[in-house]
């Protein structure tokens, strides 16, 4: 047993008073994995569930800082509080993050009921910081109401977002792709909500039309309305406007993303994505789907954990280390393989992976 309880017993009484230099400290005793985390996360987990977490990615320039700032503001007049996690890409040369979106945000920072975190990938691939789901939990269990996290700008592979968040909101603005970007897998298969960004400029109802009709395609709806001629304008509409009432329909058993267009530096469309974002949670709630999606965020988490103690215990051991490096030879003149390698590394390392303390 540590002596970090002990050290941590004051920060635990400031925070639950809801000081904000004890939140400020406990993000960054459970970012940086300083003695003690594991047992002030352990505090606050029953905690956990109160906050709403609602996760915007999409490509870089979408706006998604400005919609962030908007959509807090949004829950600010609402008299909610709101955490944000802002996500910033790590330099593979120096190490070091620009951590940007903070100063994109400044005009809410000074208000006492946001608070902003900024955070490093540190060299994570999936858009989100290794510690991007232990800072949500640290918010969650101060009492934020909402709580947003932005990422980086993501790729079509990168959706740690939608394992992190409650709901997932994909920014895209008019320059983000033609019908067949639409098409591709990946990031625009997360999406809860979307929301074509800087709509004020060409080319945005044609996008939105265009994830819409990809919407109606994966749906199976894509020839259920379209006539016996060659109609092909008509069945695009009609399968457009399939689309938008499925996506209006409060009490629809399948939830079909809507479409929205904003214009975020305006704060134009933010009552209608605020709206969009509250009847997804309702979705979520009435369908059993929120607690399927925290459930599995819980047990990811717990692979999470294992994985990262078993790294540690393994390449920290010296003894594990020497013991691989006298076996290099043989994998080197094919007498043995790393599968083989790997097998007997893990039976020797029996004690090593099931030993109680860190």
């Amino acid at each position: 047993m540590t002596a970090a309880p002990v050290m941590h017993e004051r920060l635990l009484a400031d925070f639950a008073a809801g000081r904000t230099p004890a939140l400020a400290r406990a993000i960054s005793i459970v970012e940086n994995h300083r003695p003690g985390f594991e047992q002030l996360l352990a505090t606050w987990h029953p905690m956990l569930g109160r906050a709403r977490r609602i996760g915007l990615t999409g490509p870089p320039g979408a706006g998604k800082s400005t919609l962030t700032t908007a959509l807090a503001r949004a829950y600010r007049k609402a008299g909610l509080t709101v955490g944000i996690v802002a996500v910033d890409p790590t330099s593979p040369f120096t190490g070091g993050a620009l951590l940007g979106d903070r100063i994109r945000m400044e005009d809410i920072a000074l208000d006492p009921g946001v608070y902003i975190r900024s955070l490093a990938t540190r060299g994570s691939l999936g858009g989100l910081s290794a510690a991007t789901r232990e800072t949500c939990d640290v918010l969650d269990a101060f009492g934020m109401d909402r709580i947003l996290i932005e990422t980086v700008g993501v790729g079509q592979s990168e959706l740690d977002v939608a394992r992190t968040a409650d709901t997932s909101l994909v920014v895209l603005v008019p320059e983000s792709g033609d019908s067949i970007q639409t098409l591709k897998a990946g990031v625009m298969e997360i999406a809860d909500v979307f929301t074509v960004n800087k709509s004020d400029r060409p080319g945005a109802d044609r996008l939105r039309n265009e994830i819409e009709i990809m919407l109606g395609m994966r749906g199976g709806s894509a020839m259920r309305n379209v006539p016996a001629h060659h109609g092909v304008d008509l069945s695009r509409n009609n399968l457009v406007k399939q689309v938008r009432a499925a996506a209006r329909a409060e009490d629809a058993d399948v939830w079909t993303p809507p479409v929205l267009g904003t214009v975020g530096v305006q704060e134009q469309g933010i009552d209608e994505l605020v709206e969009a974002l509250d009847r997804h949670f309702r979705y979520l709630e009435r369908s059993g789907t929120l607690r399927q999606r925290r459930r599995a965020r819980l047990r990811e988490r717990v692979v999470e954990v294992v994985e990262d103690k078993a790294r540690r215990r393994l390449w920290n051991d010296a003894a594990t280390i020497a013991w691989l490096e006298a076996r290099l030879p043989a994998l080197e003149s094919g007498q043995d393989t790393p599968f083989g390698i790997a097998d007997a590394l893990l039976s020797r390392s029996a004690d090593l992976l099931t030993r109680t303390t860190t």
